[in-house]
Protein backbone atom coordinates (compact mmCIF):
# COMPACT_ATOMS: atom_id res chain seq x y z
CA UNK A 1 0.00 0.00 0.00
CA UNK A 2 1.25 3.65 -0.87
CA UNK A 3 2.21 5.66 2.12
CA UNK A 4 -0.08 8.58 2.90
CA UNK A 5 0.94 11.69 2.21
CA UNK A 6 -1.38 14.92 2.50
CA UNK A 7 -1.30 15.06 -1.61
CA UNK A 8 -3.90 11.64 -1.96
CA UNK A 9 -7.86 11.04 -1.28
CA UNK A 10 -9.57 8.27 -0.29
CA UNK A 11 -12.72 7.68 -1.92
CA UNK A 12 -15.77 5.36 -1.24
CA UNK A 13 -18.66 4.02 -3.57
CA UNK A 14 -21.89 4.82 -1.92
CA UNK A 15 -24.45 4.77 -4.88
CA UNK A 16 -25.24 2.04 -7.77
CA UNK A 17 -24.29 3.51 -10.88
CA UNK A 18 -27.37 1.29 -12.04
CA UNK A 19 -29.97 3.47 -14.05
CA UNK A 20 -27.02 6.23 -14.50
CA UNK A 21 -26.07 8.34 -17.51
CA UNK A 22 -23.02 6.46 -19.40
CA UNK A 23 -20.86 9.81 -18.48
CA UNK A 24 -21.41 9.13 -14.75
CA UNK A 25 -20.63 5.57 -14.71
CA UNK A 26 -17.40 5.91 -17.04
CA UNK A 27 -16.58 8.62 -14.17
CA UNK A 28 -17.09 5.57 -11.36
CA UNK A 29 -14.57 3.58 -13.63
CA UNK A 30 -12.27 6.66 -13.74
CA UNK A 31 -11.89 6.92 -10.20
CA UNK A 32 -11.22 2.92 -10.12
CA UNK A 33 -15.12 2.62 -8.42
CA UNK A 34 -17.40 0.41 -10.13
CA UNK A 35 -19.23 -1.49 -6.95
CA UNK A 36 -20.95 -0.06 -3.79
CA UNK A 37 -18.68 -0.48 -1.09
CA UNK A 38 -15.00 -0.02 -2.98
CA UNK A 39 -12.50 2.06 -2.15
CA UNK A 40 -9.78 4.04 -4.23
CA UNK A 41 -6.62 6.11 -3.48
CA UNK A 42 -5.87 8.62 -5.95
CA UNK A 43 -3.91 11.47 -6.05
CA UNK A 44 -5.48 14.95 -5.38
CA UNK A 45 -5.18 17.15 -8.51
CA UNK A 46 -7.68 19.29 -9.66
CA UNK A 47 -9.09 16.68 -12.78
CA UNK A 48 -9.65 14.74 -9.69
CA UNK A 49 -11.76 16.88 -7.86
CA UNK A 50 -13.44 17.63 -10.93
CA UNK A 51 -14.78 13.36 -11.36
CA UNK A 52 -15.47 13.93 -7.61
CA UNK A 53 -18.08 16.73 -8.19
CA UNK A 54 -19.55 14.91 -11.20
CA UNK A 55 -20.37 11.88 -9.14
CA UNK A 56 -20.51 13.50 -5.72
CA UNK A 57 -23.94 11.84 -4.84
CA UNK A 58 -22.90 8.67 -5.46
CA UNK A 59 -19.48 8.24 -3.63
CA UNK A 60 -18.03 9.94 -0.30
CA UNK A 61 -14.46 11.27 0.83
CA UNK A 62 -13.22 9.01 3.37
CA UNK A 63 -11.68 10.68 6.26
CA UNK A 64 -8.78 8.85 8.80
Amino acid sequence: MAKKTADTIKLRQTGSPIRRKPAQRATLVGLGLNKIGRESELNDTPAVRGMIAKVSHLIEVVEE
